[in-house]
């Protein structure tokens, strides 16, 4: 019999089901096709939302877990509906009721910074929590990572395993119908591991595959851009199906209303993402004319489809107050080109194409909006108002994108997937693989939630089945070690203080090279990038950069130490680049 939890899938769902099946005294193996974890998930750039959070008290916001429920339920109705799926009552409930107490886990558990507060579309209250620096999504699910490995290193992979670039093909089953294993390719080879299963592989947004969940359910959107990495496929869907696993509400797939456009690239297919947050601090959208056509805060399918209703190119514009409030995220756009500062008004006006009288207008009847709380959209929240021509200001250019997947498997509140028969024995399901928890519409901020939430239920409730295998099978007469099922915390410390990694790996490089050899090196096939004075060949890295290509692409050839320092925890380089990837220092 197996005494261990198999998780597939290193995103921050597959992170928070493992961290609590450990709490719960339990052994696991995570398992994640990529060469490094983290998933859709460290692109997060927005926050996790939370109601009665210990952050919420200190600021004295009046929200509660009730009215968050109530948002949730509003917003899952989506544009034409006046009612969420019935299917998303229960499931909300678990996400609302739970919120608080995940956003607090992850502080405490795991010394995250989520001191920061906004207000972001179909809330009722600002609710969408951030740290002070880099995006949200990369914090959290970074430390959670660093946790996970610790243990693995502390315990000598007696508590947890990580295995990486591990594909999983097929779940296993024995003759009752319960769910064993998995069976995965590793190095061309085929391998498995037995246990209980909990799929977190994440949706299926940048399915592109001849079996394509997304030509498949949603034909229409194909020839969106997307802000998916290439593995969100739907893995997990397609391996669950093959066992039985039902699915719920496919055809709910988010348009997010502002992927960043590259002006040096306009038709690419893949786009990094606006924060809603930054909406969320007061920035406004215009269309080609210089109008707002739309409250910039209202939920994701009513601003894509009044997108769709007006003329782009569509403009992403802040203030001098916004800027500075979400000076990070602003100043991260800017080094990506993928957002500008302007000086004055005149010049975001001259940017656009439009008069600078035009965009004063525009500016006159948002501030009158703002003052009177009278707005012809019906915005009722105008951060960092009023827009003044004399101020600063960033702009970027934005369209709709395909984001996220509010359908997938169907589960139920214990986070069991389900089949035509009921609850498939042995499988669990949390992140964007599963469905029905979002209705045909998903609030800014959930997606982060919905993973930690689900997978903490995922891990308690996998942990329970562990045990009563477990039991059931000591009781049977068979051969069983219970303790390997015992509570196993006093073995481990889990503690996230560690030590501070140097900045740049040990290992060779002790040339000095040109800045005129350097930039020389700017190809896929021969790539160096600077980093705090160290010269490092990222060539073969390159392909298996978490965040893709594009993003060291950019620095290609250049000093990338801004930038890398603004994403990038110290230690990252020594963990993830081999010694010999340092290849000299700058002359």
């Amino acid at each position: 019999m197996a005494d261990q939890v198999i998780v597939i899938g290193g995103g921050l769902a597959g992170l928070s089901a493992a961290h609590t099946v450990i709490e719960h005294g339990a052994r696991v193996v995570l398992l994640d096709k990529c060469s490094f974890l983290g998933g859709n998930s460290t692109k997060a750039t927005s926050g996790i939302n939370g109601a009665l959070t210990k952050t919420q008290a200190r600021l004295n916001i009046p929200d509660s877990a009730d009215k968050f429920e109530d948002d949730i339920i509003k917003g899952a109705a989506g544009v034409g509906h006046t009612e969420a799926p019935a299917h998303t009552v229960p499931l909300a409930k678990v996400l609302a009721q739970g919120s608080g107490s995940s956003v607090d886990w992850l502080m405490e558990k795991f010394n995250l910074d989520l001191s920061l507060v906004a207000q972001l579309g179909g809330h009722s209250f600002p609710r969408t929590h951030r740290g002070k620096e880099r995006f949200p999504g990369f914090t959290i699910t970074y430390a959670l990572m660093e946790g996970l490995e610790k243990i693995m290193e502390e315990t000598n992979g007696e508590i947890a395993r990580i295995v990486t670039k591990a594909e999983a093909k097929r779940l296993l089953k024995d003759g009752s119908g319960t769910v064993i294993g998995v069976e995965y390719e590793k190095g061309g080879a085929l391998h498995q591991e037995y246990g209980p299963v909990v799929i977190a592989t994440g949706g299926f947004g940048a399915d592109y595959q001849s079996d394509s969940l997304l030509k498949k359910y949603r034909p229409d959107l194909q020839a969106l851009p997307t802000t998916n990495g290439d593995h969100c496929t739907g893995d997990g869907i397609k391996m669950a199906l093959a066992v039985g696993a039902d699915t719920i509400d496919m055809e709910s797939v988010q348009v997010h209303p502002t992927g960043l456009v590259n002006p040096s690239e306009p038709d690419s297919k893949v786009k990094f993402l606006a924060a809603e947050a930054l909406r969320g601090v007061g920035g406004i959208l215009l269309d080609a004319d210089g109008n707002r056509f739309a409250d910039e805060l209202g939920r994701r399918d009513y601003v894509s489809g009044e997108m769709n209703r007006n003329k782009g190119p569509f403009r992403l514009i802040l203030n001098g107050k916004a800027s500075k409030e979400i000076e990070w995220h602003c100043k991260h756009y800017v080094g990506r080109g993928i957002m500008k500062r302007h000086d004055t008004g005149a010049e975001v006006a001259k940017e656009m194409g439009i008069s600078p009288q035009k965009l004063a207008d525009t500016f006159a009847k948002y501030n009158e909006a703002a003052r009177t709380k009278k707005c012809p959209f019906g915005k009722k929240f105008f951060t960092n108002a009023p827009f003044e021509m004399n101020d600063f200001f960033h702009s970027a250019i934005v369209c709709t994108v395909v984001h996220y997947t509010m359908g997938g498997l169907a589960i139920n509140t214990d986070s069991q997937i389900v089949g035509s028969s009921g609850p498939i024995p042995g499988l669990y399901g949390a992140g964007e693989v599963v469905g029905g928890i979002h209705g045909r519409n998903r609030l800014g901020g959930n997606s982060l939630l919905d993973c930690v939430v689900f997978g903490r239920v995922a891990g308690a409730s996998v942990s329970r089945h562990l045990m009563a295998t477990a039991i059931k099978a000591l009781r049977s007469g068979q051969s069983v070690a219970l303790n390997r099922v015992a509570n196993l915390n006093d073995k481990i410390n889990p503690s996230m203080s560690t030590a501070s990694a140097a900045p740049v790996s040990s290992g060779g490089g002790a040339r000095a090279i040109t800045m005129d050899e350097i930039a020389k090196h700017n190809s896929e096939g021969d790539l160096w990038v600077i980093i705090e004075g160290a010269v490092y060949d990222l060539t073969t890295f390159l392909p298996d950069h978490p965040g893709g290509k594009k993003a060291i692409m950019l620095f290609a050839g250049k000093d990338a130490t801004e930038e890398f320092n603004m994403l990038h925890p110290p230690n990252v380089l020594k963990k993830y680049l081999s010694p010999d990837a340092k290849i000299g220092t700058v002359a």
